[in-house]
């Protein structure tokens, strides 16, 4: 193993966006002397860990723990040790970074080789917009192009610092019609979008696009929620003539004091888990976007506390009854949020819609669903 190893980042940089992996590994083998080097990414239900080199079985529990954890795992037994290192890029879990070295490192070595893996998930995110190959790989089947659309307009599917940790999923993961969420972050001001739109299929997705283009429209010129929510209603309703709307809840939240301002158009539903209680935030429901023309939006206000955990979920969540149970969200939905308490915002979103899975019981939502979980820390 050389004294000091050629910095990963800079080979990265001038590989070709499809190659990251084996330039990767190459390095690891060369300068680690690695003796097998595996880069994991997770499916679109994030339960599932899919290798990029030699494509085959899915990763085991160790790496899933990792994936989850976001904590490198590096309880190596004697020698091949087997490491796994989390690849996340501000906040997004891209994947797992697998290899056996010869001996177990010490501190040094694995700090270099959580270096390297920073600089390896920073690069794969990079490179989704100009190779389709690790958004293959993440696919056991292929999506609607309802779906397609979706996925393709999402921000990612989590981000965070030191501040504050979100995260979001849609379900069904291959099928998913009119709902989405958004986020962008500017400063200590975090917006945060969650989208219902009105009809199924390729209808209902269209009608998102457009209504998630006019809010980021507006969003970038430095409107403020009222005039996101205004712009992308006059735009829905130019279009469908308010045959078709979107049930939105626009957010923007502060960072550093926790204030919240809050402007609901429609259906989606918020949540905040704190001292081990779960309640609603009443919010005054106004017109969804695109109903009438000119339509006009009032900021509403709450605030959060340190440790406080936010939850958006659309009405595939909160109304879910099927095979006319009650509604998911009027106590199995406090259930799974329940033992979501220890695990962070990524993995919380998750248990919640395997919950929600579960509760169908083979039964086939009536509708699709999205939830978004951020977590601030202050």
């Amino acid at each position: 193993m050389s004294d000091q190893p050629a910095p990963l980042g800079s080979l990265l940089r001038a590989a070709p966006p499809d190659r990251l992996p084996e330039v990767a590994a190459d390095h690891l083998r060369r300068h680690y002397s690695a003796e097998s080097v595996e880069v994991l990414v997770p499916d679109l239900t994030s339960t599932r860990l899919q290798p990029l080199l030699a494509p085959g079985e899915p990763a085991g529990d160790r790496a899933l723990r990792c994936f989850g954890s976001q904590r490198p795992d590096t309880s190596a037994g004697p020698a091949p040790a087997r490491l796994y290192l989390p690849l996340s890029c501000w906040g997004e879990r891209v994947g797992v970074l697998r290899l056996d070295l010869p001996a177990p490192p010490g501190a040094e070595t694995t700090d270099r080789l959580a270096a390297d893996a920073d600089d390896l998930a920073v690069a794969l995110r990079a490179a989704r917009d100009t190779t389709d190959r690790y958004l293959r790989e993440q696919r056991r089947a292929r999506l609607t192009m309802a779906a397609e659309l979706q996925w393709d307009l999402l921000p990612g599917r989590s981000l965070g610092d030191d501040r504050f940790l979100v995260a979001g999923q849609l379900e069904p993961a291959y099928d998913v019609h009119g709902d989405h969420f958004d986020w962008a972050l500017d400063g200590d001001r975090l917006t945060v979008t969650v989208l219902n739109g009105h009809g199924d299929g390729m209808e209902a997705a269209l009608l998102t696009a457009v209504a998630v283009n006019a809010m980021r429209n507006a969003r970038r010129c430095g409107a403020d929620i009222v005039e996101q929510a205004e712009l992308a209603s006059d735009a829905v309703h130019a279009r469908y003539g308010g045959a078709a709307h979107a049930a939105t809840l626009l957010l923007e939240i502060d960072l550093v004091s926790g204030g919240v301002s809050a402007v609901d158009a429609g259906s989606p539903h918020c949540l905040i888990a704190r001292a081990g209680e779960t309640e609603k935030v009443p919010l005054e429901q106004q017109l969804p976007l695109g109903m009438f023309g000119e339509a006009h939006y009032e900021i509403q206000r709450f605030s959060l506390e340190p440790g406080d955990r936010m939850l958006v979920v659309s009405d595939g969540v909160h109304a879910a009854s099927p095979g006319g149970q009650s509604r998911y969200g009027e106590s199995a939905l406090l259930s799974a949020l329940r033992r979501t308490r220890l695990q962070p915002a990524t993995e919380a979103v998750g248990t919640v819609m395997r919950g929600l899975r579960d509760y169908h019981a083979g039964v086939e939502p009536e509708d699709d669903a999205v939830m978004v979980c951020l977590d601030w820390r202050r």
